[in-house]
């Protein structure tokens, strides 16, 4: 049995990880292969650059590095690919992983998101043809539109993003032009009323009501009627 030699002196490297993965992934693990895939791919990740990071299910289970780690010999590829494979399904059963199978370049690939929320961020997107992937991972996602998606806008004005949450912003950006959007964002945080309960309040109520136009951005006593009953 070989011994760790202990870290070098001197700068050593960190991969950081999230305080979620001690209070509320460890419990769920059991399955000692999965749990070293999932260091491996916090590790992977890490090494990346780019807003959006990814994974890919062709480099994954043909990685030298994870067979050493997931079997006693990395010789027997058969048995490091079927163990990759299993740990891959735990790890999207439990929803740590999201998968996605799409196609590129005119070929099927299968890519794996952390649920995080820029993860969950960038699968909505994928699915609304608003990003590019490509078939190498190290690569970062590629944007489309030069306006922000309703993601980036909720990240950087209010917080990160649930799952739930995740179906309530792609549902409101397939319902809103994406200039109500925007502008109902502004009033949130104009109003200190940073939630999106809120934000909802205001969409809805242009669609059922008649969006009024704010040019000189001061409050006539029907509008402030109107944040009122929005704030309720």
């Amino acid at each position: 049995m070989r011994n760790f030699s202990g870290f070098p002196e001197g700068y050593t490297h960190f991969t950081s990880l999230p305080e979620q993965f001690f209070t509320d992934l460890l419990p769920l693990i059991e399955d000692l292969n999965e749990l070293k895939l999932l260091l491996h791919i916090f590790w992977r990740l890490n090494q990346m650059e780019g807003t959006f990071r990814y994974l890919l299910h062709e480099e994954m289970i043909n990685d030298q590095r994870l067979y050493r780690l997931l079997t006693s010999s990395s010789e027997n590829q058969e048995q490091a690919r079927s163990a990759i494979e299993i740990a891959l399904r735990l790890l999207v059963k439990q929803h740590i992983l999201f998968e996605i199978n799409i196609e590129v370049d005119h070929d099927q690939i299968t890519l794996y998101f952390l649920n995080s929320a820029k993860g969950r961020a960038a699968m909505a997107a994928i699915r609304r043809e608003e990003w590019q992937p490509t078939k190498n991972s190290s690569a970062p996602l590629k944007p489309i539109p030069t306006r922000p998606n309703i993601f980036r806008l909720y990240e950087e004005n209010i917080g990160p993003i649930t799952p739930l949450l995740s179906e309530s912003l792609a549902e409101a950006e397939d319902t809103y032009p994406m200039d109500w959007i925007e502008d109902a964002f502004r009033i949130a945080v104009e109003k200190n009323k940073r939630n999106w309960r809120y934000i909802s309040a205001i969409l809805n109520s242009w669609q059922e009501k008649g969006r009024y136009e704010r040019k000189d951005r001061q409050d006539t006593e029907k509008n402030r009627q109107r944040y009122k009953d929005w704030e309720e």
